[in-house]
């Protein structure tokens, strides 16, 4: 009897702590000695993959909006150390090419496919109703996430994700093409093609989460802290298990938004202006070799002014633009650099690869020539950027948490050195070549070596599948798969480089196009990355030159004169490319397609509760352009109560149903530039109320009314109503990310009750 007791709690505890196989040792002290068990010919438990014997950790790192002429190790103006460090242990790559634009670059990235056989053509939320460019996701091109980790990988992506359908981005899905369905067993980060680095709207895998409540709380320091705890506890629980991790932070996409000491690094750094800092650029790239000794610095473009021809305030301004961009992008390196600290400290580290792109596309045109601390609304509502001396008033807080700012354009000429063009322009490199570093602690053969040869974002993939030791898969649960565009480059990493005997690779974003082959490259450039409405829709009058790269590494001297017959056939060349790839007929604009599938179009009544989760503004949020009612039911604590009823936006635009100083409160934010405020004459008395908000009439007629129990409290006109901001999210009870309104601070959590909030509209077609 004893012996069957303590055999009882032997079992118990085993069970209890989840080892099992304790038993047989246990039971060994405890009982007669007797032969153990033959061994069971299969396990009864699931057995998960193993990775093949010495597969490495790998981190890849992809940056935003970074030209090739930005970094200190290719002859940039921006510190980064860390980049720079990984060059000295590793390799650089300084023909890398990306796709021009960001959602593009990251699904020909992730899968090894041209951009065009993964539906992405343009930037996820421009979807154009067409094989190639309607931005979903096929099981046909499984992600680099998802094979690894049925080899037996752990993985996690944290940061930028801008691969999902807007209209699957809601907190209800379908979440097959999230990253925690494309592969990804954890993703910490934002949904969007850009942040607000002081208050994102975060997701955990599938939930939007709040923002840390940290002191100067920044999003790129919020990642790397998140991936280093996540990685802290896989090497608690797993170090043995190899790991993918992939880390895209927003920078320095913009806002330009970076911590105040970082900016006051580059104090004075840009007075020179953009001419100057392209020639100081480009002397430091010959002298690292990152460009030939023959290369040549190509021309400002003529839509672009000189430096000289500005005035003192222009240039005033726009030197504080660019000391900003610099801070982020050296702030962005420094915080890297913490997450790879970690990683390489850790059991295994010295068996991580570490693959570092400096971009998804040259850097950004899009800010207007006299940049911007609107961006977004900007260019969403048309109006253009402030001028100058408008923009010179909020001058110190460049860089902060109350702008949405983009440097001036010449800038993106000049950090894309020695290179024509910018991000968008798919045609010239100045689009598509990005710095990349690649380091492997003793793996490497020639630490600090420079790797010339051409290479693509779609090549990734096969050089992580070559370096794990495995191979693309046929099928992925029973879906066949489209084959891989990329070509490894391992064998480059332990050796000299060598380049395939042919290699043939087409670029196209908008019209701008271009088709390399072997050394030659044919271009043609469709329209300006400034213009972002109304280019012309057929390509058939543009203008196509001709370049030798092996002889020509910045693109700057024209061939299509001289070699007319080349020129034929590389153009024939791209037609049969761009066949076989999905690419015609051409999309030149980016696209506002009202056919999208939607979770609003078409409804006239929403009703929301306080414990809903947050709904990202252009994401199943109501676009409420005309005749609306919002009505809540809400009770007010004996001793008064501020807070938000409901808040649609952020700073940039938006509306915000209040409870401020007592008084119900109505805001409507047109672009963070004109905000139309009602408030009620009377305030709200403790108790339970219906209060309510009522739009009528359109355009200059409309009238915004408030009522408190169904009588008439305030009133105003409301002349415009605009597109929420695209930074922010619909909540009931509180302000999630920036407030849309003046006088308050996110979130303004109401303290009282908020019961149904209920919205009914009239369902026009869109605008």
């Amino acid at each position: 009897m004893a012996y069957r007791s303590a055999s009882k709690s032997v079992a118990l505890a085993a069970m209890v702590a989840g080892m099992t196989a304790a038993l047989p040792a246990v039971a060994a002290n405890m009982a007669p000695a007797a032969q153990p068990a033959a061994p069971s010919p299969a396990s009864p438990w699931p057995q998960p993959p193993v990775a093949p014997a010495g597969a490495p950790n790998i981190i890849l790192i992809l940056l935003d909006d970074v030209g090739f002429g930005a970094p200190s190790a290719f002859g940039g103006p921006s510190a980064t150390a860390v980049f720079d460090r990984l060059a000295s242990e590793g390799l650089r790559f300084n023909q890398f090419h990306t796709t021009a634009v960001c959602s593009p670059t990251r699904a020909a990235l992730l899968t090894g496919r041209n951009q065009h056989r993964v539906n992405f053509a343009i930037a996820s939320g421009s979807e154009v109703a067409q094989t190639g460019y309607n931005g979903v996701w096929p099981k046909s091109t499984a992600s680099v996430a998802d094979v690894l980790r049925r080899t037996g990988y752990s993985t996690a992506a944290f940061g930028k994700w801008h691969n999902t359908p807007n209209w699957e981005s809601s907190p209800v899905g379908p979440f097959d093409r999230w990253p925690t369905g494309l592969g990804f067993e954890y993703f910490y980060g934002f949904m969007a093609g850009e942040a607000d680095q002081w208050a994102p709207i975060l997701y955990r895998n599938t939930s939007i989460t709040p923002t840390p409540d940290k002191p100067n709380y920044h999003f790129t320091a919020d990642i790397a802290d998140d991936a280093v705890s996540w990685l802290h506890t896989h090497q608690a629980l797993a170090p043995d298990k190899p790991y993918f991790l992939y880390f895209a932070p927003g920078a320095t996409h913009a806002p330009h938004q970076v911590p105040r000491e970082w900016i006051d690094k580059y104090r004075g750094k840009f007075d020179q202006g953009w001419d100057r800092l392209r020639e100081e650029i480009f002397a430091r790239q010959k002298k690292l070799g990152v460009v030939p000794k023959d290369a040549r610095l190509t021309p400002r473009p003529a839509e672009l002014p000189s430096w000289d021809s500005r005035s003192a305030d222009e240039k005033r301004l726009y030197a504080r633009q660019m000391e900003v961009y610099a801070a982020f992008l050296a702030h962005t390196d420094h915080e890297i650099g913490r997450m790879i600290d970690a990683a390489r400290k850790g059991p295994g580290g010295a068996n991580t690869v570490v693959m570092y792109i400096m971009g998804d596309n040259g850097g950004s045109a899009e800010g207007g020539m006299n940049g911007s601390d609107h961006n977004l609304a900007d260019i969403f509502y048309g109006v253009g950027a402030d001028d100058v001396q408008t923009q010179l008033k909020r001058i110190d807080a460049l860089g902060g948490d109350t702008l949405d700012n983009h440097f001036a354009i010449p800038w993106a000429w000049a950090i894309n050195t020695p290179f024509q063009w910018t991000k968008q322009i798919a045609s010239h490199l100045g689009g598509t070549r990005n710095p990349m570093v690649i380091a492997w602690p003793g793996k490497i053969g020639e630490p600090g070596a420079l790797r010339p040869q051409f290479a693509h974002v779609i090549d990734v993939v096969p050089t992580i599948y070559d370096i794990v030791g495995i191979t693309a898969p046929d099928s992925v649960d029973g879906v066949p798969q489209k084959s891989m565009d990329g070509i490894s480059f391992a064998t480059t990493l332990k050796g000299k480089a060598t380049p395939p005997a042919h290699r043939t690779q087409y670029f196209e974003m908008f019209g701008n196009r271009a088709i390399y082959r072997d050394g030659w490259m044919a271009s043609a450039r469709h329209s300006l990355p400034w213009q972002l409405a109304n280019r012309s829709l057929s390509v058939d009058q543009d203008k196509w030159e001709l370049y030798d790269l092996s002889r020509d590494f910045s693109q700057a001297i024209d061939l299509a004169a001289k070699y007319p017959e080349r020129l034929a056939e590389l153009k024939a060349l791209f037609q049969s490319e761009a066949e076989r790839n999905d690419v015609l007929p051409m999309v030149t604009n980016i696209a506002f397609d009202t056919s999208k599938p939607s979770l609003e179009a078409g409804r006239g009544e929403f009703l929301f509760q306080r414990d809903g989760a947050p709904i990202p503004s252009l994401t199943g949020a109501p676009l409420l352009f005309g005749p609306h009612t919002i009505t809540a039911s809400i009770t007010v604590p004996a001793n008064g109560a501020d807070g938000t009823i409901l808040s649609n936006g952020a700073r940039e635009g938006g509306s915000a149903l209040l409870i401020q100083d007592g008084h119900l409160v109505y805001q409507n934010n047109v672009g963070g530039k004109h905000w139309d405020v009602i408030r009620s004459s009377r305030p709200v008395a403790p108790g339970a109320h219906s209060i309510a908000f009522e739009l009528t009439g359109r355009g200059a007629n409309a009238i915004g009314r408030l009522t408190i129990d169904g009588v008439v409290a305030g009133e105003g006109a409301i002349p415009r109503i605009a597109l929420p901001s695209y930074l922010g999210a619909l909540c009931v009870g509180r302000t999630c990310g920036s407030p849309v309104g003046r006088s308050y601070a996110a979130p303004f959590a109401f303290p009282g009750e908020v019961g149904d909030v209920r919205i009914t509209r009239a369902t026009p077609p869109r605008p």
